[in-house]
């Protein structure tokens, strides 16, 4: 895994977290929700390939 995966998943921690304030202040509850979503829909599809890879590994140590 790559470090800079780490530094994207956090900057987009990050501004999902300011943009869901900002959203929840301005009484868009719906919006912020929605902005929610989509950081976790976004860090899921960097990181499924590396799940992938992870059970691609235990199956083939254990196929031995």
């Amino acid at each position: 895994m790559d470090i800079s995966l780490l530094f994207k998943i956090a900057a987009v921690g990050i501004l999902v977290s300011i943009l869901s304030q900002v959203l929840k202040h301005s009484g868009r509850e719906e919006q912020a929700f929605l902005t929610s979503l989509a950081g976790l829909l976004l860090v899921l599809f960097w990181i499924v390939p590396y799940i992938y890879d992870l059970f691609e590994s235990i199956r083939r140590l254990f196929s031995l």
